[in-house]
């Protein structure tokens, strides 16, 4: 027998459409879920905050109401515990903010109550969303269910997890330095972050340096894209913009011949690189070959050089994350380490640093212009046990640990390019593992259209974990 939690985000919204299925029995089946497969021993480490009676309040208010222009009006979410959400706890994965209630949501909490979607609560980052795992201070952490002794990676690990499981059939991510494909790769689902200034950043605008975006996690690219419709578009004052286009339209566009660059090798660590990963890849490259594309091995396109200034920009932008001084006791050792060596760069050297991670991602942007898109890995192992990367007692190994888990995934952050990650291959232990295209700035829709042709070819991303 099908169940609500069975069908995609689209088609439960087609549901509410028909009104064969009210807002409110679709929440009430999503918190049920939540109740129980996200507490006690088994939790999952999805949720660090569930606002159970505000989605009951929304869903009825919207099932009284005309149905919105969104094909999500009425199908539940969630929010990132980075965003700002007016009236409920935003404590920024932070010990420093357990108890912060900000007094104004963000633009993406603002889109999502906008599209008439119904938010269940707060999923779990780590602390103000910089490492690539999700082990908050007095949460569980966020796990793969596929392996709940694995974490769901990061900074997104807690939306991932949500969506994995069927707790929530789309969830909304951030993404700095990989923070959506990494979990999406970890949980075996499409994580798509989109091209710089696609989403708006208003009211705050913390991340100046322009890596960091907002994005869709979801199990199909269709319902990815369709979320994606509801965040992208801008706020009056915003600082950049993208044009923006009709991105769930653009999964049933033809794709034509493209010609695809791909390359292995790592870009900001020397990782090894598990053999399942490579093989991942090369399964892809096969795969897209036989859809008539044409696949091109090519250089790395940043050079060693830009790792160290990629560094310098997300040290200081850890250093922006503003800590009453009586709280910064409360920091994890990570976060410190990071806050003083960004507050050790001058306001002239942080200038040098943008220049020359512009000019490096000029260059990476002008070698990869012959090409349609760029085929390399997510991530350089499977989903790594909890703890494995996380090492306070030295938070230098802890940073490194980092790199070499994701050697990949920040070269778009630099460049600004819209990247996916898919669940196109399992380990013979039955672990995900993502392969990552992306694409030049501002053709995301090119990008969601390959995605959906490739998932279309796969026979959809069917796959559901233990216990689901």
């Amino acid at each position: 027998m099908t169940e609500l939690h069975d069908l995609s985000a689209l088609e439960q919204g087609e549901l509410v459409r028909r009104c064969e299925v009210s807002p409110c029995e679709l929440a009430e089946h999503y918190l049920e879920r939540i109740d129980r497969l996200d507490t006690g021993n088994g939790a999952l480490g999805a949720f660090v905050t569930v606002t159970a009676d505000r989605a009951e309040s929304c869903a009825r208010s919207l099932a009284v109401g005309p149905v919105g222009e969104s094909p999500l009006f009425g199908v539940p979410t969630a929010i990132k515990d980075l965003n700002l959400t007016a009236g409920v706890r935003t404590s920024f994965g932070s010990a420093a903010f357990a108890d912060f209630v900000p007094e104004i949501s963000d633009n993406v909490t603002l889109s999502i109550e906008s599209a008439g979607m119904v938010s269940l609560g707060k999923t779990a980052t780590p602390e103000f969303g910089s490492p690539c795992y999700t082990e908050p201070d007095g949460a569980p952490p966020a796990v793969t269910p596929w392996d709940r002794t694995r974490g769901a990676g990061g900074s997104s690990g807690g939306a991932a997890a949500a969506v994995a499981a069927g707790l929530v059939p789309v969830a909304q991510g951030s993404d700095g330095g990989g923070s959506i494909r990494i979990p999406a790769s970890c949980c075996g689902i499409v994580g798509f972050k989109p091209s710089r200034g696609v989403v708006s950043a208003a009211p705050m605008y913390g991340d100046p340096i322009g890596l960091s975006t907002s994005g869709s996690l979801a199990r199909s690219v269709r319902d990815a894209a369709a979320l994606l419709d509801v965040l992208a578009g801008h706020r009056v004052g915003d600082p950049t913009w993208a044009v923006t286009g009709n991105y769930l339209e653009a999964c049933d566009r033809p794709v034509g011949r493209l010609r695809i660059a791909r390359f292995v090798e790592p870009v900001i660590a020397s990782a090894t690189v598990d053999p399942e990963v490579v093989a991942a890849w090369e399964s892809t490259s096969s795969l897209l070959e036989s859809l008539g594309h044409e696949v091109i091995d090519v250089a790395v396109p940043l050079p060693p050089e830009a790792v160290p200034v990629f560094e310098t920009c997300w040290a200081v932008l850890t250093a922006l994350s503003v800590v009453p001084p009586e709280k910064e006791r409360l920091l994890r050792p990570l976060t410190r380490w990071l806050s003083e060596r960004g507050r050790a760069v001058s306001g002239p050297e942080l200038g040098l640093a943008i220049g020359a991670m512009r000019r490096f991602a000029a260059g990476a942007l002008t070698a990869l212009a012959p090409y349609d898109a760029v085929l390399t890995p997510t991530l350089a192992v499977p989903p790594a046990p909890v703890g494995a990367l996380r090492d306070d007692a030295d938070p230098s190994r802890d940073f490194e640990n980092q790199k070499a888990f994701t050697p990949w995934t920040s070269a778009w952050n630099v460049t600004g390019m819209p990247a996916v990650s898919l669940p196109l291959h399992w380990t013979p232990s039955g672990l995900p593992v993502g392969v990552m295209l992306a694409a030049r700035p501002a053709e995301d829709e090119l990008l969601l259209s390959l995605a959906a042709q490739v998932e279309s070819a796969v026979g959809g991303f069917v796959r559901r974990p233990p216990g689901w």
